[in-house]
């Protein structure tokens, strides 16, 4: 079984920064992408950040030069968040693409909420 934990949202001022952190657990060989989504009410999941194991990074326009992702060790990715935007609030989603020892799957955190307001 495999899992992802999310740590690291919460309430902020517009202008300010947040650091999101994902930890990948289990019955794991290897962890290839991994990646950031968010889901505003009303709206569908979208991208924000990938980081491959070599470390390439890709953004949504929308977050470029304000966000980056970091990759600490093969199962752990982190998303510093700074000059936040109230359109920034959402739920915030870490994905990872595991290799266990019978498959490669995708995988979801639980969600760790943002909130950006004033």
């Amino acid at each position: 079984q495999v899992q992802l934990v999310e740590s690291g949202g919460g309430l902020v001022q517009p202008g300010g920064s947040l650091r999101l952190s994902c930890a990948a657990s289990g019955s794991i060989i290897s962890v290839y992408t991994m990646g950031w989504y968010r889901q505003a009410p009303g709206k569908q999941r979208e991208l924000v950040a990938t980081i491959t194991r070599s470390g390439n990074t890709n953004y949504a326009d929308s977050v470029k030069g304000r966000f980056a992702i970091s990759r600490m060790n093969v199962k752990t990715t982190a998303l510093q968040m700074n000059s936040l935007k109230p359109e920034d609030t959402a739920v915030y989603y870490c994905n990872a693409q595991v290799l266990t020892t019978t498959t490669t799957s995708n995988y979801w955190g639980q969600g760790t909420q943002v909130t950006v307001s004033s």
